[in-house]
């Protein structure tokens, strides 16, 4: 019944923002500002208009995998997220209410929660490791070509047809907009430059507009992708080292949960102090907690490599 009533209790509210049309995020900014201190100082509201805000906690995670979603073209799933984590947050907080610990309701629902969005992230990684793969063959054999015929158009043309996505459709589109649109090879390079997230490839673009004024600094090219050819190397020899976190995490975390079901066999009285007690139920809060927030660190922990310039 009380779980029928808290589903009853979050459609209603889900309802009401729908209805209003009001964003949870700037309802919640509405509730927080009577409480927050005001800066009465010019010096700090100065200070406060020109420092770069960091943005922290679940509102990080919760951006990082909106910007992974744009960058491999499946923004429009992000609502499907969304909803998907409204959905493990009811069902984090039934578990809790049926297991009768208050204590743990906010921690499983907001873990929970967290979830989708993980699992995007551990996605993101793998995604990343392609792209690099690939961004490597493709500056690689455009590269080669450019060095040969001394024109970037003809050496994408001739090299296109060996280059897979998601890296190809970027240079389809820079053929596009030189052939279709504006001549302009510079402008052309810099609107190409922003389409790929990586530091390598950004200094590839810079040293290629800097080639259209003197092609005898051409021979640049060929360390820039030498770079992405080391970090791959480096990548493969980490690799192991890099989800050793998640190895180590995924063992303690199975043996943590499982000791709570082997205690019921093992020491009853135990089993009840741990579900039972108050004391026994806060523990289990806090192990569920830190189960939860070291999910989000390890896989922060296994992010390819990349090359910073």
């Amino acid at each position: 019944m009380t779980g029928m009533i808290l589903i009853a209790f979050v459609l209603m509210i889900l309802g009401s923002f729908i209805l209003f049309d009001i964003n949870p995020f700037d309802f919640a900014d509405q509730l927080i500002k009577p409480f927050q201190k005001k800066n009465t100082s010019i010096k700090l509201k100065i200070h406060e208009i020109t420092k770069e805000k960091k943005v922290k906690g679940i509102k990080k995670i919760i951006l990082e995998n909106k910007d992974v979603l744009e960058a491999t073209d499946k923004e429009d799933k992000f609502s499907l997220l969304c909803v998907s984590s409204f959905f493990l947050f009811i069902l984090g907080a039934l578990i809790a209410i049926v297991i009768n610990n208050p204590f743990v309701v906010p921690v499983l629902a907001v873990g929970f929660a967290l979830f989708p969005f993980a699992y995007v992230m551990l996605l993101a990684n793998k995604w990343k490791k392609e792209l690099n793969a690939e961004l490597e063959t493709a500056l690689s054999i455009i590269t080669t070509s450019y060095l040969r015929s001394e024109n970037i158009i003809y050496a994408i043309e001739e090299n296109i047809s060996y280059i897979n996505p998601p890296v190809a459709d970027v240079f389809k589109s820079f053929l596009s907009q030189t052939k279709l649109i504006n001549s302009n090879i510079k402008l052309a390079i810099e609107n190409l430059k922003p389409k790929i997230d990586q530091a390598v490839f950004h200094e590839w673009c810079d040293a290629l507009i800097a080639c259209q004024e003197d092609k005898n600094i051409k021979v640049t090219l060929v360390p820039i992708v030498t770079k992405l050819s080391d970090l791959r190397v480096v990548s493969a020899e980490l690799d192991f080292m890099l989800y050793e976190p998640m190895k180590e995490f995924i063992t303690m975390a199975i043996l943590l949960v499982g000791n709570i079901p082997l205690m019921y066999f093992l020491n009853r009285s135990w089993y009840e102090s741990l579900m039972f007690t108050i004391v026994g139920k806060i523990v289990l809060s806090i192990c569920a907690l830190v189960i939860f927030i070291s999910l989000i660190a390890v896989i922060r922990l296994t992010k390819p490599i990349e090359y910073k310039r």
